[in-house]
């Protein structure tokens, strides 16, 4: 019986354990695509669609507040990033009282573009991490990473 009874305490707990790690899945839906702008130039576009009424931080958001969002690309010797990657969307300054400094987010949807160069006119991916967090008015999420393969052809 004692036996029977271990099992079931610790298949509850996994089920719980299972349950509370799916509600801290992010809320952010990320896209990636790459368009050739010339033979050897490609933008990559990564997209964060942020549902309401969470938010994501720029890349610009000052220490000692939330993590901002930063883009770490494997090394590929076929490529070159030119400077980092731009925001475009609405980006919102607020002063957060949390946080005891002003910080910068985006809501709804925000998209960051990196410009690759090839060193030569060949097939190649560029791979690599988005580092982020999100927060609502009443809790933030802990950072979290998205992966990405993008085909350069």
């Amino acid at each position: 019986m004692y036996l029977f009874m271990k099992k079931i305490f610790f298949g509850i707990l996994i089920t719980f354990i299972a349950c509370n790690a799916k509600t801290q899945s992010t809320p952010v839906k990320w896209d990636f695509a790459a368009v050739k702008k010339t033979e050897k130039v490609y933008e990559l576009t990564i997209t964060a669609t942020v549902p309401k009424p969470w938010h994501i931080y720029s890349q610009t958001t000052p220490d000692g507040g939330p993590v901002p969002t930063s883009f770490s690309f494997k090394k590929n010797p076929l490529i070159t990033l030119t400077g980092t990657p731009k925001e475009i969307g609405k980006l919102k300054t607020v002063h957060d009282e949390n946080f005891g400094i002003d910080v910068k987010y985006y809501s709804n949807e925000v998209e960051f573009v990196q410009t690759i160069n090839l060193k030569a006119s060949v097939k190649t991916n560029v791979s690599g991490t988005v580092d982020y967090m999100v927060c609502n008015d009443e809790k933030c999420l802990p950072p979290m990473k998205a992966s990405f393969d993008i085909k350069l052809q």
